[in-house]
């Protein structure tokens, strides 16, 4: 669904990636890990539009997608849930929300979206007006994935969705996000710093060091990894 090819930035002429190629399939949670500083979010800014490649294709079911707006990968089908949740301090929850829908043109099936953003998250419609400052990190980070929702894509990306929360939240944070994936039959690529969980509700992984990618494969093969458990794990 999703492809990297040889995917190479740099920033003022520092190498931020460096020939990175990964995949990502429909229905399904692939998770990118690695320290900080070893280029995931770039990935991610690359791939919604953000930053522009030097060398590289990017593609999403079968069309190349590199070198297109944000907008236009929007519309694609594409939806990036950035790192730090991004919202409008001094609007409303309801008004974030909204603007996760400000392309589309289907009234109805922005109410339905709306509908599906409360089942999953059924605080936020107890409190749709209050402005989006007055939450927690936990809830804030509720309100980004909803906003996420309503642009409806097919395929997510999220960039560590869990920074800053408590432990209990991120556990909810991330099992919300692997029943997304389940019940839309959406893809996911995944940058989190919990390493433990994101390999938990992933099917496949990738470890990026310093611009490359370094080990790729099945979730639970990686997380038996001596190497990895070592690196990432904390074990």
């Amino acid at each position: 669904m999703l492809t990297v090819d040889s995917l190479t930035v740099d920033y003022s002429g520092i190498i931020a990636l460096d020939g990175v190629s990964l995949r990502a399939q429909e229905g399904a949670i692939t998770s990118l890990i690695g320290a900080n500083g070893a280029g995931k979010s770039t990935v991610l800014k690359s791939i919604s539009g953000l930053l522009s490649p030097r060398i590289g294709q990017i593609g999403f079911n079968g069309e190349t997608i590199s070198g297109l707006a944000p907008d236009e990968i929007v519309r694609r089908g594409i939806c990036h849930v950035p790192e730090g949740r991004g919202l409008f301090p001094y609007m409303s929850v309801l008004d974030n929300l909204l603007v996760g829908a400000h392309l589309r043109r289907d009234p109805a099936g922005i109410r339905d979206d709306l509908d599906k953003v409360f089942h999953y998250f059924p605080m936020l419609k107890d409190h749709r007006y209050r402005i989006a400052r007055n939450f927690s990190g936990g809830q804030q980070q509720m309100i980004a994935i909803g906003r996420g929702i309503m642009a409806r894509p097919r395929f997510y990306l999220f960039d560590e969705p869990s920074i800053g929360l408590a432990p209990l939240i991120v556990r909810d944070v991330l099992n919300t996000i692997a029943r997304m994936a389940r019940d839309e039959k959406c893809g996911v690529l995944l940058v989190e710093q919990n390493a433990n969980l994101a390999l938990d509700i992933s099917s496949d992984a990738y470890v990026m060091e310093l611009g490359h990618i370094i080990m790729a494969g099945d979730a639970k093969d990686l997380k038996s990894n001596e190497d990895v458990k070592k690196a990432y794990l904390g074990i």
